[in-house]
């Protein structure tokens, strides 16, 4: 998640687990160490742009890393500044908060390798979005004023809130994904494999995608009081050699394209006919596929070139009235009437035929 909710578990769970007049103190080491795993995007290259993917929460978030990241943390805080912690107590603030950060970060979309390096898994359990002010706000509320009072109590509410607001996610989590799977039956459509996560800072819009017959159906799912389905559309499963037929397959942008697959639980698709291949996963408008990131792929570079990295974080004025619109209902109806849905409006698939430059 964002810097401030880690560092703000982090806190939580230091203080809580301190002594009243050394309350502050641990907070500052259970801040800092709730943050510290995040140093990993400092790993990267100006030549090879998706190194930066495949060890942002690599190491650094693993469980076994643990007890290890916790040393660095608490070894270098404990001589930087005054304070009244034994070793012991600073090295317990700073496991604690270290602890929560690769917890916290597993319950988002993005994925985490909690169990490198045994495995190289993504866990994410969807339940939470990586920016969400109402799970962010009362926990940062409620650590400030643990601080304020020395109160170790309520910083134990703070961690209340916090695991009260990932468990709702997880009930949120789970409707969303019934209704897709009903969502998908009602379309006449067997999904080869489905995968709901929250949409951007809210727990009531969901975004589902599921894969059929060559493609990625991505929808939005609205989990209120009654559940509604909010038409999406249809996008192109990439197939590297008939998207980029010219592409040398011994090619370092191939041997990418299969980095960033895997990166991107090979959730991928061509972009509108460029020579772009998005992440499906991330949009900012759940029942939309214009991608906060992807990769450019330029056949004509020599073999060694790598793909180049296309972040686009930004959201226009009519995305924003469109996600508004998804979290009033106003673009959403009840699942029954999927039956009768033609499909999105203009073409019947997005990204069909070869990429551009091909």
């Amino acid at each position: 998640m964002d810097p401030i909710s880690q560092g703000a578990i982090g806190s939580a769970f230091a203080q809580a687990t301190s002594r009243r007049e050394a309350i502050r103190a641990a907070a500052i080491f259970g801040c800092l160490a709730g943050m510290a795993p995040d140093l990993d995007v400092f790993i990267n290259s100006d030549t090879d742009p998706l190194l930066f993917l495949e060890y942002h929460r690599h190491f650094t978030h693993a469980l076994i890393f643990i007890p290890v990241g916790a040393l660095i943390v608490s070894g270098v805080l404990f001589r930087l500044f005054k304070h009244p912690l034994t070793f012991k107590q600073a090295y317990l603030a700073a496991f604690v908060g270290y602890a929560s950060h690769g917890l916290l970060d597993a319950c988002t979309s993005y994925g985490t390798q909690l169990f490198w390096p045994f495995s190289n898994v993504h866990v994410a359990w969807n339940n939470v979005s990586v920016v969400d002010p109402l799970f962010t706000l009362p926990l940062l509320v409620l650590v400030i004023a643990s601080l304020k009072r020395r109160s170790t109590r309520l910083a134990l509410f703070g961690i209340v809130w916090a695991v009260t607001y990932l468990s709702i996610g997880v009930i949120q989590n789970s409707r969303a994904t019934d209704a897709a799977r009903e969502l998908a039956a009602t379309l006449g459509h067997e999904p080869q494999r489905l995968s709901v996560k929250a949409g951007f800072a809210n727990l009531l819009v969901w975004k589902a995608i599921y894969e059929h017959d060559d493609a990625y159906h991505v929808h939005a799912i609205r989990a209120g009081m009654d559940i509604n389905w909010c038409p999406g559309v249809r996008v192109e499963k990439l197939d590297v050699s008939r998207h980029f037929p010219a592409l040398d397959p011994t090619s370092q942008q191939a041997a990418d394209i299969e980095r960033f697959r895997w990166f991107s639980d090979d959730y991928l698709a061509p972009h509108n006919g460029s020579a772009n291949i998005i992440d499906v996963r991330y949009s900012a408008v759940p029942n939309q596929t214009e991608p906060l990131w992807g990769i450019h792929v330029d056949i004509h570079a020599d073999a060694t070139s790598h793909v180049q990295f296309i972040p686009n974080r930004r959201t226009s004025a009519a995305q924003n009235a469109a996600l508004f619109r998804l979290l009033t209902g106003e673009d959403c109806q009840p699942l029954r009437q999927a039956a009768s849905w033609e499909g999105p409006p203009g073409t019947a698939m997005q990204g069909t035929g070869r990429a551009a430059g091909n």
